[in-house]
């Protein structure tokens, strides 16, 4: 069976969370999710894809995320993300060329993609992400794995970019995915080649319609910003997040249904309303981090052994 696999932005929580689910899917399906046809790896996800890329395996993932030590994985999921906030950016607008290419050609560019070059650019060094993969790819260069994908955003033209494509831009692994998990006004950009890259969730969660027409039998899809079912928290901040939920899992299930009505079975699972309890409003607060991978090895192997995650 020719599958393909994409993991989701989301943040020092999302990939927590997405790392549970992958567990579930390596347990529940008796897969091995490194053996996938295509990986796509958006921000976060981004991260996964490019340690199963290279050859690492998802108990090993599970195993750093819960403290057991790994010499090829430098990075210590509590502090090296940065924290829970970010340092104040820079003033101006962060990508005056790419403004000015959103308002020429507003039909291009998503209204997360024109609201990033507005922002103003973040000051925070994603630097210990490019030495997360330096450890897993030591040699330098794009994996081995012959179709992973990172998807990044240009800065100057607000367009998708999806690295590792074939006609995509040169890069090395480590630049593509710490340009796929640069967000906009937290991180600084990242340079490759004659351009500058941010995080590509912010063309799409999952960037899944990418799958469309590859002749895949089923693509699995790990999305921890997006959800089907809801908690009903009482902060402010978690409302609003929970209304930018809704639209972010609208757009994936626009993308599911483009790759599902070419004849592909599409397996998508995100977060659960007891997950999103223990998330929160911030993605990127470490301190919840253990509790969410915890919920999502319970969740996602219950979403998955009972048929709730959903099928299209």
């Amino acid at each position: 069976m020719r599958r393909g696999l994409v993991l989701g932005a989301g943040g020092v929580l999302g990939a927590a969370w997405t790392i549970g689910a992958l567990s579930a899917v390596q347990d529940e399906l008796g897969w091995d999710p490194r053996t996938a046809e295509v990986l796509i790896g958006t921000s976060a996800g981004s991260v996964l894809v490019a340690a199963l890329a290279c050859g690492v395996g998802v108990q090993e993932l599970l195993d750093h995320q819960q403290g057991k030590p790994d010499p090829r994985i430098e990075f210590d999921p509590d502090t090296d993300g940065g924290g829970a906030l970010p340092p104040l950016p820079r003033p101006f607008v962060g990508s005056p060329r790419g403004l000015v290419h959103s308002a020429l050609r507003p039909w291009r560019v998503t209204p997360m993609g024109a609201l990033a070059a507005a922002m103003p650019q973040g000051r925070a060094s994603i630097e210990p992400v490019g030495r997360l993969v330096d450890g897993v790819l030591p040699e330098g260069g794009w994996a081995p794995h012959p179709a992973a994908w990172v998807v990044a955003m240009s800065y100057q033209s607000g367009r998708r970019t999806v690295f590792g494509r074939p006609g995509a831009p040169e890069a090395q692994l480590r630049d593509a995915v710490m340009a796929s998990c640069a967000i906009p006004g937290w991180y600084s950009p990242v340079g490759i080649g004659h351009r500058t890259y941010v995080d590509g969730g912010v063309c799409s969660p999952t960037s899944v319609d990418l799958l469309a027409r590859l002749g895949l039998d089923e693509v699995i899809v790990l999305s921890p910003m997006t959800s089907l079912s809801y908690d009903n928290p009482d902060a402010v901040a978690a409302r609003i997040e929970r209304r930018f939920r809704r639209l972010s899992t609208k757009r994936v299930v626009g993308e599911i249904k483009k790759v599902a009505a070419t004849g592909t079975k599409v397996h998508f699972l995100g977060p659960t309303a007891p997950d999103l309890a223990i998330i929160g409003a911030n993605m990127m607060d470490p301190r919840r981090r253990a509790d969410v991978l915890e919920s999502s090895l319970r969740t996602s192997a219950a979403a998955l052994r009972e048929g709730l995650a959903a099928t299209a």
